[in-house]
């Protein structure tokens, strides 16, 4: 098959945007074209499918409910990414989360099977997701640190300076997150109170570093607030 039109260019740390283009074909080339609207579930928890989607467009939110019954935000993922490997590499273990549309997306459903018959076949893929997983590894490990060595609005801060990274789309002097993120789901990312977000959102705000809008979040600000954040500059 031929890339979708307007995805030449897949974010560089994406699987499809590690690969060379002949194994992003090849990979390209599994499954076949589904297409989901907002809020749609796309890989629901504890089902013991053992599929993968490999994303073309849009956004999804990767959520999990622990034993207490509390939601967690886990992670954001984008087109070029892929969601629900875990299940498709080791197929033993039911789904770890579920995973839901942030707004309409195109994916492609690739069966287990022949997604380890890829990586047997093409070392270039399978070092790649590798990759892609080393670098989730990173992101839990940071968020693990950051509980301990920064308070919440430095949290924060830095959640968004790396979402603003990876997903976000410059308009003029601001950043748009074309993702809605709730105050919960913010909560839990951070590991902070859902009234200790409110009132760090409002700061932000009052500081005119950040504006929150209907399923969006933007940053009027970026370099302030990776200052703030404790980041390296981009």
């Amino acid at each position: 098959m031929t890339e979708p039109e307007g995805t030449e260019e897949w974010p560089a740390r994406s699987l499809l945007g590690r690969l060379s283009s002949p194994a992003r074909r090849e990979l390209l080339d599994l499954g076949t074209e589904v297409r989901f609207d907002t809020d749609a579930v796309l890989l629901r928890q504890g089902m013991n499918d053992r599929h993968v989607l490999l994303l073309l467009s849009g956004l999804t939110k990767v959520v999990a409910v622990v034993e207490n019954g509390e939601t967690s935000l886990l992670a954001v993922r984008a087109g070029g990414d892929t969601v629900g490997e875990m299940a498709a590499i080791d197929g033993c273990a039911p789904r770890s989360a579920t995973v839901t549309a942030c707004g309409p997306l195109t994916a492609r459903v690739v069966h287990d099977g022949a997604l380890r018959a890829l990586l047997m076949r093409r070392p270039e893929v399978s070092m790649a997701l590798t990759m892609v997983v080393a670098d989730r590894l990173r992101w839990a490990n940071r968020r693990r640190l950051d509980f301990r060595g920064y308070p919440a609005k430095v949290r924060l801060a830095r959640v968004l300076g790396e979402l603003a990274a990876s997903y976000g789309t410059p308009r003029g002097d601001e950043v748009v997150i074309d993702i809605r993120l709730t105050q919960p789901e913010l909560a839990t990312l951070i590991g902070a109170a859902e009234t200790t977000v409110h009132k760090v959102l409002r700061e932000l705000r009052k500081e005119e570093l950040l504006e929150t809008r209907y399923r969006a979040t933007v940053i009027r600000d970026l370099t302030r607030l990776r200052r703030l954040a404790d980041l390296a500059d981009a």
